[in-house]
């Protein structure tokens, strides 16, 4: 089964400084059909631009996971940890018991465009976490490339969840394909481009849940780029 969710469904904020998009139900966004999937819980698609972004604020209890696309983003949290992370950079933050932290543009005139996912823990009361990394761009030419796991042994960041979040970079004509065990449920989004998958077209910005499709193979029908999200199998 495939479930579509196009583009200009999502939800949309404008901030002058901002603009985002939403997956799911977030901030002054709400459809109560559209509250999450499973463990995840939010995808948001940023622009910010030059000197914006989001003050100090709070989280807690949750697994946040920012993939840069272009441009810089400075981060600062309590936990003492300040870092710029660019273009290609994935980082993973525990909420956990509690966490204050800020992003903000690091340049004054070129936007960052990134993707923020959130997923949720295991469990509550983690201890507050941070990691961020560079996967390697040939690791994701033409496959699916682990980004965030909570298998150890796999490559790439690690939440405290039962879930992976991959990514692959598809020229025109490529294909690359991921099982679906029938204890598992996936959710996909298009970055750019467009993809061919379960008998459906997605466009950039468009994403599906998919459950019972067993093997699923993504052609692209132009260069393109998606996320994949490997999720625990739940009653919805």
């Amino acid at each position: 089964m495939i479930d579509i969710r196009r583009a200009d469904h999502r939800g949309l904020s404008e901030h002058g400084w901002l603009t985002s998009h939403h997956t799911f139900s977030f901030g002054d966004y709400h459809d109560p059909e559209q509250q999450g999937f499973g463990d995840l819980r939010v995808i948001n698609e940023d622009l910010i631009r030059g000197g914006g972004g989001f003050a100090a604020h709070p989280h807690r209890d949750m697994e946040i996971v920012t993939y840069v696309l272009a441009g810089a983003l400075r981060h600062e949290d309590s936990l003492g940890h300040g870092s710029v992370i660019t273009a290609g950079d994935v980082q993973r933050m525990t909420a956990g018991t509690g966490v204050v932290h800020s992003e903000r543009n690091a340049s004054r005139h070129t936007p960052v465009h990134l993707f923020q996912m959130w997923v949720y823990p295991d469990r509550p009361g983690h201890a507050p976490e941070y990691e961020q990394f560079t996967p390697p761009a040939d690791g994701r030419r033409g496959r699916f490339q682990v980004l965030v796991s909570g298998h150890p042994a796999d490559a790439g960041l690690h939440w405290h969840q039962d879930a992976r979040l991959l990514t692959a970079d598809l020229a025109c004509g490529e294909s690359a394909s991921l099982p679906i065990m029938a204890s598992r449920m996936a959710y996909v989004h298009v970055i750019h481009g467009r993809i061919a998958t379960c008998g459906a077209t997605l466009h950039a910005g468009d994403g599906a849940r998919l459950v019972d499709t067993g093997e699923v193979a993504f052609t692209a029908d132009t260069d393109s780029a998606v996320l994949f999200f490997d999720l625990r199998r739940q009653q919805l």
